[in-house]
């Protein structure tokens, strides 16, 4: 007679009663009430992250719904005997009235018209109910889930569904609207360690308690990942299974380690940082590991900032619990934040980096660097405390008194006027007809012609004139205009200007024939030897200058500059500008009574 092969952990011990699932009371709750209460409902869903007992859970209800006991006599239960042929058989996977369907290779409608749709009216060969689990139903085609809505909405009172998923959200709500929902939760670190305690027993293994944390923590909530590492921890160790075992198997570097290599990071100490990863990279630790140990610590230490009893965490020993309360009291939360999304970035850089050990070194030396910088705050205190004693006066430009309007006075220069413009219309910038030669005498200028006045009242300023230019995207002709314009008189239908020294010759006659192409009425435009005003663009450049100047002269910038001698100003917005800016990328509101139907 030939042993019985191993059998792993994960399929030994998983359960076979609602009594056996851990971690999910909700939900046997409700089962075991519905159970009682004669109320089981046609179909179920079943969702949570992978090993949570999702088809585990479906087997159980097929075993509750088909057991007829010990003796032949029993019916739908909460407590399946294990013992009944029914039991027996769907346990083991060959009863022929419990389908158990694989929604990722079986996903299209053929599959469900030949497996359930054409079978579905046929009454049990020899259970109670005929049962279909679909795992991983949201892999279905979406024709597959059409086909199935009108039988699982009044399937035959022998047929139930159960359907097993990780991605609710993929399945349509047509279907889960046909269902009772079960969220199936993570298992939480103490009940999930004391599982694995009692299974370490069962099996004779000698497991460290700090062992059984580390492979709680790796798990992440899932009871088949943890037994799953639970069955290699064993093999692991041989005889006895410790944490120091745990850890090489899992390529973590030692939690004391970590808030070693923790503090020195946040102290600035770049060689011990550099010394200590190299060290545990040599004990076989994974850079990315170690890496994403900081990043692990760096969120615990934040949430115990927030919440202390965050710190008592059931996979964390005692003595890092006492050093994370440590670091929780002295260590800014600025300087957390930064830590965790330079940790981010870093992460990121040593996955796809050729060699993970040099990536995650130079992270260890811009995380020591960064350290040392002091927080944004204390920074900009120091700055209104203005410059340090002993630097050369006027390192910023000419002194000048404080404004009583604080930091906003560097953005209250004026803004930009595009030309000058008469206060009077008479005596307007004046735009005549290009004449033969491109100049004309002042007394070419007369008034506007009754019948062109519809058609250029709309440009009463010359400032409109130029936007007219910059909407038709004459960039040659706005760029003409604004350097080498100089406006005299101007009122709509005739301009009268001097030509600055950047103005071309022809620039008279080609403003007069677009404007006129444009607004379908005669322009007069005329040149004069003198009496003009500054172009647009000196204009623009004067206020821009001012701007620069007013930010020169505040207290702050003249601050920032003596902390910084080598800093220049590269750009200078004003708050009118910043808040243009917000309102465009602003999304529109939209009206809540909106109907993307209501046209159809």
């Amino acid at each position: 007679m030939t042993d019985a092969p191993y059998q792993v952990l994960a399929r030994k011990y998983r359960p076979q009663t609602f009594d056996d699932l851990i971690g999910q009371d909700a939900m046997v709750r409700v089962l075991k009430n519905a159970f009682a209460a004669d109320r089981i409902a046609q179909a179920f869903v079943m969702t949570g992250i992978r090993g949570t007992g999702k088809t585990t859970t479906a087997r159980i209800i097929a075993k509750g719904m088909n057991c007829v006991g010990p003796d032949g006599r029993g019916g739908p239960t909460v407590a399946p005997c294990g013992q009944c042929e029914p039991c027996r058989a769907i346990a083991e996977g060959r009863h022929v009235d419990v389908l158990e369907m694989d929604g990722a290779s079986q996903t299209g409608v053929g599959d469900i018209r030949e497996s359930i749709i054409g079978s579905v009216q046929y009454a049990p060969a020899s259970a109670r109910y005929k049962i279909y689990i679909i795992d991983e139903v949201h892999m279905l085609s979406t024709s597959a889930f059409n086909a199935l809505l009108k039988t699982l909405e009044e399937p035959p009172a022998h047929v139930k569904f159960i359907f097993a998923t990780t991605e609710i959200r993929k399945v349509p709500v047509t279907v889960l609207s046909r269902c009772q929902r079960f969220d199936l939760r993570r298992v939480e670190p103490e009940v999930m360690i004391a599982h694995l305690r009692a299974i370490a027993a069962r099996e004779g293994a000698q497991v460290a308690e700090d062992a059984l944390a580390l492979l709680a923590r790796a798990a992440e909530g899932s009871v088949r990942d943890a037994l799953s590492l639970l069955d290699q921890a064993v093999a692991h160790g041989g005889g006895e299974t410790t944490a120091e075992g745990v850890r090489a198997m899992l390529g973590l570097a030692d939690r004391g380690r970590v808030l070693d290599l923790f503090d020195m990071i946040m102290a600035g100490d770049a060689a011990g940082a550099l010394a200590e990863i190299a060290a545990q990279y040599a004990d076989g630790a994974d850079p990315l590991a170690i890496l994403r140990d900081l990043a692990e610590v760096t969120h615990w230490i934040s949430i115990a900032k927030i919440t202390p009893e965050a710190v008592d965490d059931p996979t964390v020993g005692p003595d890092e619990r006492g050093r994370g309360r440590d670091m929780a009291e002295r260590l800014a939360m600025r300087s957390l934040t930064r830590m965790w999304q330079m940790l981010l970035k870093a992460l990121e850089e040593v996955s796809q980096a050729p060699n993970a050990m040099m990536a995650a070194e130079m992270a260890v030396i811009r995380l020591t660097h960064v350290a040392e910088l002091p927080p944004p705050g204390d920074l900009v205190r120091k700055l209104k405390d203005g410059p340090p004693a002993g630097s050369p006066p006027g390192a910023a430009g000419p002194a000048a008194s404080p404004s009583p309007s604080g930091p906003a006075s560097a953005a209250a220069a004026p803004s930009s006027s595009p030309a000058p413009t008469s206060d009077a219309a008479p005596s307007s910038h004046a735009a005549t007809t290009p004449h033969a030669g491109g100049g004309a005498g002042p007394g070419a200028v007369a008034a506007l012609a009754p019948r062109e006045a519809p058609a250029l009242a709309r440009y009463a300023r010359f400032e409109q004139v130029v936007e007219l230019i910059r909407a038709n995207r004459d960039a040659k002709l706005l760029i003409d205009v604004e350097t080498g314009l100089r406006l005299v008189r101007y009122v709509p239908g005739r301009i009268e200007f001097e030509p600055g020294p950047q103005a071309p010759r022809d620039l008279a006659a080609r403003l007069a024939g677009a404007l006129g192409r444009w607004t379908g009425a005669r322009w007069a435009v005329s040149v004069v030897s003198e009496g003009g005003g500054a172009t647009i663009a000196e204009t623009r450049g004067a206020a821009e200058e001012a701007l620069r100047r007013a930010a020169l002269d505040h207290p702050m910038m003249q601050a920032v500059i003596a902390a910084f001698p080598g800093a220049r100003i590269t750009g200078i917005r004003t708050a009118e500008e910043i808040a243009a800016e917000a309102a465009h990328e602003a999304l529109p509101e939209v009206d809540e009574e909106w109907d993307p139907f209501a046209d159809d």
